[in-house]
């Protein structure tokens, strides 16, 4: 990796370029209505930025592994981000950078994201829930 590319502001955000695309091809794989609440948790955790970039590569690939735990067992997205998925982002990025400050209108989008992935049937469920 390339000076330009540990040092720099998207470097900083998502990690390694290698880590990010196996990040992003393991959240591709999930389940929709999974995949939508892992999307909008990565949209959110993105104004969490880590002090360094495996902290950022680490961070992104924790969070595909819960996701997929959860996906694997049927646990709700409810049951993992619970009744305030804003403090849910927050906690988690908590373990990787100091944090930073989120606009209110983004912790709404995160809630409404969150609970639109939660609505989402299941695949193979037919659309019913």
């Amino acid at each position: 990796m390339s000076d330009a590319e540990k040092s720099g502001f998207l470097s900083r955000v998502i990690g390694p370029k290698k880590r990010w695309r196996a990040y992003k091809a393991r959240v591709k794989e999930l389940p929709a209505n999974y995949r939508l609440a892992a999307e909008a948790i990565e949209r959110h955790l993105m104004h969490f930025v880590p002090t360094d970039n495996d902290n950022a590569a680490t961070m992104f690939e924790d969070l595909a592994d819960l996701i997929e735990e959860a996906a694997a067992n049927g646990t709700p997205i409810r049951e993992i981000v619970g009744e305030d998925p804003a403090e849910f982002v927050a906690e988690f990025a908590q373990n990787y950078t100091d944090g930073a400050y989120v606009p209110a209108s983004l912790r709404e989008r995160l809630a409404n994201d969150i609970a639109r992935a939660e609505a989402e049937p299941p695949e193979g469920s037919g659309g019913t829930a």
